[in-house]
């Protein structure tokens, strides 16, 4: 069924012109501007075609955003013509996009970053294209680090603490409320990628392996999740645990926080006319742990064709645009977004609005993945437990030790005889 699907519109592309006067369904981004940025993008498109995009607002938290695409995807419905997914989708939801290596010109397709490219091939199809890459930075005050004295952003997770607590006690002198550090510590996606960060940072692996060992008991696990489970309720307020990636930001933004850690989109709403904390905002590499390097967890958003649409000519032709230099150089700009076109990190307008791309560019190429394709299909149960644990241990309902022994037996039952 699916390979007959796959042939149909083949023929389609082969025998019929994209029309114009169409309605495009676009699943896009909630977090941030990003609804705006991509609203502006798909009308531009459309304008230039004769074609209207209706731009659908999504769940900002990505589990709930899966869990839609995968209840419309496996009911077979084609209200929805593009979609926006996450780097660690492409196996969970893949059957059921449209494989585009066949009908974008290959040109096109390696103008992108490989690892990316390679990362969003199902199955020998190619069911995203990159349109932002993401990894997880360090946000300064700093105007503060100069005030305490400090000559630039803590280089280790100890060195972190020491300068947030610092900080956060100098300045609940006239803000009470003032916190030294947030982060995304809320039970969902987002968790596991902070943790992963802290647990690669310490040198206890990725929790699965390459090969798709779990890898997650061991001394360096344990000295992680007892070094972040003793931020919570000093240097990080106790509702951390609620932070979502916009929680987090409203905190920092409002000038309450020395340090935080988020996605690069953060950058240019901190930078915004109005916000209290414009030019006053430094960004880095993560902090090193325990092995003597820090980690970022690579995130990133592709564009997919449902292979169902009605529409899918028009539909491709949509990626096509969205994805091209021009556009990513806008969303760059405008939103602080990632490229996944390398050129762009060298482009002097795009690093006069985000001077930290330059020297963050590797930060950003060798992000850590998720094992999301150790684990295959099970990745989704895979992080969820993952998360559920490092949850456990930041809100005291279970000890390190606990936790990892539990995760441990949660993850070999989840894997069963192979993931």
């Amino acid at each position: 069924m699916k390979t007959t699907i796959a042939l149909t519109v083949l023929a389609l592309f082969a025998a019929a012109p994209a029309q114009a006067g169409v309605t495009l369904s676009f699943a896009c981004d909630s977090t941030g501007k990003g609804y705006d940025i991509c609203k502006a993008g798909a009308d531009a498109w459309a304008a230039s075609t004769g074609n209207t995009v209706n731009v659908i607002q999504v769940p900002n938290e990505t589990g709930d955003r899966l869990g839609l695409y995968q209840q419309q995807l496996a009911a077979g419905s084609s209200d929805v013509d593009v979609y926006m997914i996450d780097v660690v989708w492409p196996g969970l939801i893949g059957a059921h996009l449209l494989d585009l290596k066949p009908l974008i010109p290959a040109k096109e397709i390696s103008a992108h970053f490989p690892a990316i490219v390679q990362n969003n091939t199902f199955n020998g199809k190619l069911v995203g294209i990159p349109w932002f890459t993401d990894a997880g930075v360090l946000y300064s005050r700093s105007d503060l680090l100069e005030k305490y004295g400090f000559h630039g952003p803590p280089k280790t997770w100890d060195e972190l603490a020491s300068m947030a607590k610092k900080i956060q006690d100098g300045e609940r002198a006239a803000n009470p409320l003032f916190q030294g550090f947030v982060f995304q510590g809320k039970n969902y996606e987002g968790l596991t990628c902070d943790a992963l960060e802290w647990l690669t940072s310490f040198g206890g692996g990725t929790i699965v392996d390459p090969s798709g060992k779990i890898t997650i008991k061991n001394p360096q696990t344990l000295a992680m999740l007892k070094t972040v489970q003793g931020w919570v309720g000093t240097i990080a307020p106790e509702a951390v645990t609620t932070y979502a990636e916009e929680e987090a930001r409203n905190v920092w933004q409002a000038g309450k926080a020395a340090f935080m850690r988020n996605w690069p989109y953060a950058y240019a709403l901190g930078q915004a006319e109005g916000s209290v904390i414009k030019g006053k905002i430094t960004v880095s590499a993560l902090p090193a742990g325990v092995s003597g390097h820090g980690a970022s967890t690579l995130g990133g958003w592709q564009l997919a064709v449902n292979a169902r649409s009605k529409h899918a000519k028009e539909a491709v032709e949509l990626v096509r645009y969205l994805t091209g230099a021009q556009e990513e150089k806008r969303r760059a700009i405008q939103g602080s977004f990632s490229p996944t076109i390398a050129s762009l990190y060298k482009d002097p307008e795009v690093l006069a609005a985000v001077p930290f791309f330059g020297p963050l560019y590797d930060v950003f190429v060798n992000a850590v993945a998720r094992p999301a394709t150790a684990t295959r299909a099970k990745y989704n149960q895979a992080s969820t437990a993952f998360a559920n644990a490092v949850y456990s241990v930041l809100t005291r309902k279970q000890t390190p030790e606990e936790a990892v022994d539990a995760l441990q037996l949660q993850l070999t039952r989840i894997k069963g005889k192979s993931w």
